[in-house]
């Protein structure tokens, strides 16, 4: 099943890249096809859409596990750098069922989600699109419920930081 679900994804991707109308569609795709983006409303900074994450994760009772500001390392190193986060999430009991099923699923945990400063200087949002997963790791019954869930919860967190909610 492992060789089969990393087949399959690859095909979606190429899938994606053709509908996307990319040229060498079977053997390129658009890597902004695989996730899911926003921008961040004017006036916010990296910190306030980290704390408005932290903020909505902890009502919704995901798991803050992880942040790495790779921006900050790499200014300390002397480069130079938009901003760069990486926030990292869990549901334990979610991670637990999902692994259960297929243990792939483990080299995607925990989830995340990273804000990003493009070239212009305006910063976004974005995660793994995880309805792409949904649709090809053949889920059903629970493993698609629970997976469905943590994607809408992951959405609800992204949309909360890209706003400034708390």
């Amino acid at each position: 099943m492992n060789a089969v679900l990393k087949i399959a994804y690859s095909v979606v991707l190429l899938i994606i890249g053709a509908v996307a109308g990319v040229a060498g569609a079977m053997s390129q795709f658009a890597i902004e096809d695989t996730v899911v983006s926003m921008p961040v409303a004017e006036g916010l900074t990296a910190q306030d859409v980290g704390d408005s994450f932290l903020s909505k994760a902890a009502e919704l009772n995901m798991k803050y596990v992880g942040h790495q500001p790779l921006s900050e390392e790499l200014r300390a190193r002397g480069l130079d750098s938009g901003d760069l986060h990486i926030y990292q999430f869990c549901n334990p009991e979610d991670a637990r069922k999902m692994v259960d099923r297929d243990m792939s699923f483990a080299a995607y945990m925990p989830c995340r989600i990273v804000i990003v400063e493009d070239p212009e200087g305006k910063l976004h949002v974005q995660m793994l699109d995880l309805d792409l997963m949904m649709q090809f790791a053949e889920l059903d019954g629970q493993a698609l419920s629970t997976a469905t869930r943590v994607r809408d919860t992951l959405a609800e967190i992204m949309r909360a930081g890209a706003a400034g909610d708390f």
